[in-house]
C-alpha cells in the first residue's frame, strides 16, 4: 500500500525533533569542545579546511561562508576554504590521480601545522574524506569529525581529534542535524570574535 503524503510529512517532523532533543543532550560538551579549538586555531593564526560529499560538500561550502563573511554578527572574516568548489582543481585531480584524492591533495597544498581540516561524511566512510584527514594529521593539523551512525571509519581514525557524531540511520535526518551543529559552532565562533559586541 502506498504510503501517504501527510504520513510521510509527520514521521520526517517527528523524527527530527527527538533526534533534536537526543544531540542537545549528547552533542553539548562536544560542540563547545570544538569550536573552543576552531577558535583557538583562528586566534593563533590558522585556517579552517571543510571537505564532503553531495550534500556535505554543500555544508563545507556553507560552514566556510559563514567565517569568511559573517554569520549573526558583524564580526572580521576568518579565515575557512571549502575544498569542494573549485571545479578545475577537483576534475584535474581525479583525472590525473583519482577521485579518492581530490581533497588530499588540496589539503597536502593549502594545510599547514595549525590549521584545522573539518571533515564531514554521513556515512564516516567515504574514502576521499578519509584520505584528507590522514594527509591533514601528517602535517599536523588538527581533524574535526562531523559524521553520522555509527561514526565509521572516520571517527576511528587516530588523526581524529574530535568527533560530532549524530546517531541516526536517516541521511536526511542526519544532514538536519550536521547544519544545526554547523550554525552552533558559528554563533559560538561569533561570540569568540565579537570585538566590542558589535552587531
Amino acid at each position: 500500500m502506498r504510503e501517504q503524503a501527510d504520513d510521510i510529512i509527520q514521521r520526517a517532523f517527528s523524527e527530527g525533533v527527538e533526534l533534536r532533543r537526543q544531540c542537545a543532550q549528547t552533542l553539548a560538551g562536544p560542540l563547545a569542545q570544538t569550536a573552543a579549538l576552531m577558535g583557538e586555531t583562528l586566534k593563533a593564526g590558522g585556517k579552517i579546511l571543510a571537505c564532503g560529499n553531495g550534500g556535505s560538500a554543500a555544508d563545507a561550502q556553507h560552514f566556510a561562508a559563514e567565517l569568511v563573511n559573517r554569520f549573526e554578527i558583524n564580526r572580521r572574516g576568518l579565515p575557512a576554504i571549502a575544498l569542494t568548489h573549485d571545479a578545475s582543481v577537483i576534475t584535474s585531480i581525479a583525472n590525473d590521480m583519482s577521485f579518492d584524492d581530490v581533497f588530499a591533495r588540496q589539503v597536502e597544498a593549502l594545510g599547514r601545522p595549525g590549521d584545522m581540516l573539518l571533515a564531514i561524511s554521513t556515512s564516516g566512510g567515504s574514502p576521499n574524506v578519509l584520505r584528507a584527514a590522514a594527509a591533514a594529521g601528517r602535517l599536523g593539523m588538527t581533524v574535526v569529525a562531523l559524521t553520522g551512525r555509527d561514526g565509521g571509519t572516520l571517527a576511528a581514525l587516530p588523526e581524529v581529534t574530535l568527533t560530532l557524531n549524530i546517531a541516526h540511520d536517516s541521511t536526511p535526518r542526519i544532514q538536519e542535524m550536521h547544519i544545526t551543529c554547523l550554525h552552533i559552532l558559528c554563533s559560538l565562533i561569533d561570540r569568540e570574535f565579537n570585538e566590542g559586541g558589535r552587531s
